[in-house]
């Protein structure tokens, strides 16, 4: 999974990617200190890992990762270059998902490009940018459509219907994401790599002082707002505590959450959120060699999940043996497991479930 993480400049996108991938981005009050984009791998927090591995004395973990990239500010007129414009959203085409930092705080210190703090109208800004951009791409693809017509195949017809019910969205200044597709406009829409396709997580960046009331600060409510108006997600997220926590020896770390009033990290609940919005989930491998984490789109079946790992094993597919991860760890073994009946051989329909722990049978 790789998520790019955009915003305005001096929103806290930089500080919240420090704390998230400790990778040490530069973070400073002035706009465009993020050139290049700052990629960051990401172990995603899975604490059954430990346990499995402690069950089978694995000599090695292996968590499921999440790529990170930190995208240099947009600011008005990015799709036409200003700023540094197209070449940081064409490093946005490359992600799955969409974390938008807005700010939603007051401090004197921290300039602001718009001069003033309203989250919504900055949200718009990039909105738009992102919307424009898609525009233009949206804009050759139907003109080679329709160029296309004189062969007399009605593909092109149907590509260019689809492509003009795009066009009219965006120029009605909504994102494609709010539109539906069937199954097969979807690969379709997939294949141009747009902008406003991709989902969108908006993380309300509050004050050190507002941990506490945050969740109801007004700033915050117009932010809510807008996301459950567009289907997406919002996380409430304080990146200046973030980055001092993340740089907090790991048993100390639990103790400053607490002290904050926070049950989990922001790199938690980011993960979760991140994992809901795309419909993802993990199944688990376990022995003694290691203990790993896989993840895959809920919904899948056994043989797909078996894919994940090698091909073959897709290929090859006999039969899964499953148990869930909270019965194994109950019955204190596999084979404990398995006496009591808690194993399941599992065909070629099952359907993954999270938390299942997994023994592929596969025959090439």
């Amino acid at each position: 999974m790789k998520l790019g993480v955009v915003g305005l400049p001096n929103v806290g996108k930089s500080t919240l990617f420090n704390a998230i991938t400790h990778a040490g981005a530069m973070a400073a009050n002035f706009p465009f200190c993020t050139i290049e984009p700052n990629v960051g791998i990401v172990a995603v927090p899975d604490e059954r890992l430990d346990k499995l591995a402690a069950l089978y004395n694995s000599k090695k973990i292996v968590p499921a990762t999440i790529e990170f990239v930190d995208i240099a500010g947009l600011v008005r007129g990015a799709s036409h270059g200003e700023g540094l414009g197209n070449k940081f959203l064409s490093h946005i085409r490359e992600v799955d998902a969409i974390v938008h930092v807005v700010r939603c705080f007051e401090d004197a210190n921290v300039t602001h490009v718009e001069d003033t703090v309203d989250p919504v109208r900055d949200i718009g800004i990039i909105n738009l940018e992102l919307i424009l951009s898609d525009i233009e791409a949206v804009e050759k693809r139907l003109d080679k459509a329709k160029s296309m017509f004189k062969t007399g195949d009605k593909k092109y017809h149907v590509e260019a219907e689809l492509l003009q019910r795009i066009y009219d969205c965006l120029a009605a200044e909504k994102p494609v994401r709010s539109l539906e597709f069937s199954e097969d406009e979807q690969e379709y829409v997939k294949g141009l790599f747009l902008l406003t396709s991709k989902p969108v997580i908006y993380a309300a960046n509050i004050a050190e002082a507002d941990i506490e009331t945050g969740e109801n600060s007004p700033l915050v409510a117009k932010v809510k707002q807008f996301a459950a108006d567009e289907n997406a997600e919002t996380l409430v997220i304080c990146a200046k505590a973030e980055e001092e926590i993340s740089e907090l020896p790991e048993d100390e770390q639990a103790e400053f959450l607490e002290a904050l009033g926070l049950k989990e990290s922001g790199l938690k609940r980011l993960v979760k959120a991140s994992y809901k919005l795309l419909g993802l989930m993990s199944f688990l491998t376990a022995g003694e060699p290691e203990t790993r984490a896989w993840t895959i789109k809920i919904g899948t079946k056994a043989p797909q999940a078996a894919g994940k790992i090698h091909s073959d094993f897709e290929r090859g597919f006999i039969r899964a043996e499953v148990v869930n991860y909270k019965i194994l760890l109950e019955c204190g073994s596999l084979a404990a497991a398995r006496e009591k009946g808690k194993v399941r051989s599992e065909g070629k329909d099952y359907v993954m479930q999270d938390g299942d722990v997994v023994l592929f049978r596969f025959n090439v």
